[in-house]
């Protein structure tokens, strides 16, 4: 017997591509304000969540983590060093190789921008049970794989 998966068809598709998009515009909304009033953008906060969560990643790492160019990262992460949002370490194996990692202002910044996105993250998980939530993180993995 030949299943008819509702969610394959097109429409569905289409609406799962708007509803990640606004998903990302209202958690990016949240942090604006921090982002804002440090006179960073969304590019700063891409690279500052990357670094929290991989501390010591590389910068070829960064690029293809995120799909960019080395000219396109290197502005965004100049400020952030200029900053002392980054640290940046030279590699042991590989002394060309630049390691990035926040430094203390790095981790407070981190901090406050995720504080402001929990919230709706959290508001999402209470409200849908450990099997929807399960899937859901099972499904991004699998879009971005």
């Amino acid at each position: 017997m030949i299943q008819d998966y509702l969610y394959l068809k097109e429409k569905n598709i289409k609406e799962v591509l708007e509803l990640i998009l606004e998903s990302y515009v209202m958690t990016s909304f949240d942090a604006d304000l921090v982002l804002k009033r440090n006179n960073f953008g969304r590019a700063h906060q891409r690279l500052i969540i990357l670094i929290d969560n991989n501390p010591g990643i590389t910068v070829s790492e960064i690029l293809e983590k995120l799909k960019i160019t080395k000219q396109s990262l290197s502005r965004t992460l100049q400020d952030l060093v200029k900053k002392n949002i980054v640290d940046q370490k030279k590699g042991e194996e590989d002394g060309r190789e630049k390691l990035l990692f926040l430094g203390s202002k790095g981790n407070e910044l981190s901090k406050e921008l995720f504080e402001t996105q929990k919230k709706r993250i959290l508001h999402a998980f209470k409200n849908s049970s450990p099997e929807d939530v399960l899937s859901f993180k099972n499904v991004l993995i699998k879009i971005i794989k």
